[in-house]
């Protein structure tokens, strides 16, 4: 049996991916903060599938959680082929009226143990000469993002951190992939605080487009037309139109 650990799982883009794997007959690990919705989710994949369905909860917007949901995992003996960081928050308003915690905790979450998990779960593919990591960046990856700037900023670095190890992984027959979706229907808008926009994707078609798009080792993926057409415009432009979304 091949598992896959999806953290951030129990809602939105995670969930759907955990739906796609649990169709190919993968053992699902969901690591996330809420007992409950954990608690619901796996209750729900099983009563449509037939793999197992694992649950952690774990709070990865502090410090070390990284290495403790690690740790919890080896004791379990949970072996992970797939590793798919997809927990991550967004923060909007001009950067000195966002709360200092709030911006260090979402740092913590989308930057720092992102990292520690690559680097903990990569080891162990390393030595077994396979697997496979999913990062989950953001089209407000590609350019700089006022009065949401600590939040791009994070994802940019996702991006540069995943096409970098991707580059070093490919020599010990790891494959690292990346997401960058732009707006999504998930609860992501109504925690950062604004209104979700009226393009934006299915959780359930971005899902599906990065599960294929990682099945194959494809190293970005940016789903949607639009998505991939404004990666095209310069990036003042695009810092402009950000700026008034979120401003």
């Amino acid at each position: 049996m091949k598992y896959v650990l999806i953290t951030g799982g129990t809602s939105g883009i995670g969930f759907e991916l955990a739906k796609s794997f649990a169709h190919d007959d993968y053992g699902i690990v969901i690591a996330s903060s809420n007992r409950k919705r954990l608690e619901f989710v796996k209750n729900k994949l099983e009563s449509e599938y037939e793999g197992p369905i694992l649950i952690y909860e774990q709070d990865l917007a502090k410090v070390g959680a990284a290495s403790e949901l690690y740790n919890r995992m080896m004791a379990d003996g949970i072996h992970i082929d797939i590793l798919v960081n997809n927990a991550g928050y967004g923060l909007a308003g001009s950067t000195e009226k966002i709360d200092l915690e709030d911006d260090r905790n979402m740092m913590i979450l989308n930057v720092i143990n992102l990292v520690e998990l690559c680097k903990l779960f990569m080891s162990d593919m390393y030595k077994q000469g396979h697997g496979k990591i999913l990062n989950v960046a953001s089209t407000g990856a590609f350019q700089p993002g006022p009065y949401t700037s600590t939040y791009f900023a994070s994802k940019s670095f996702v991006l540069s951190y995943s096409r970098a190890i991707r580059y070093e992984a490919k020599k010990k027959g790891v494959q690292v992939c990346v997401l960058c979706p732009g707006a999504t229907k998930t609860n992501f808008f109504n925690r950062e605080g604004v209104n979700t926009p009226a393009n934006a994707m299915s959780a359930e078609k971005v899902a599906t487009y990065a599960y294929k798009r990682l099945i194959h080792n494809k190293e970005i993926s940016i789903p949607g037309f639009i998505n991939k057409i404004m990666q095209l415009f310069p990036v003042n432009i695009k810092m402009s139109f950000v700026a008034k979304m979120k401003g």
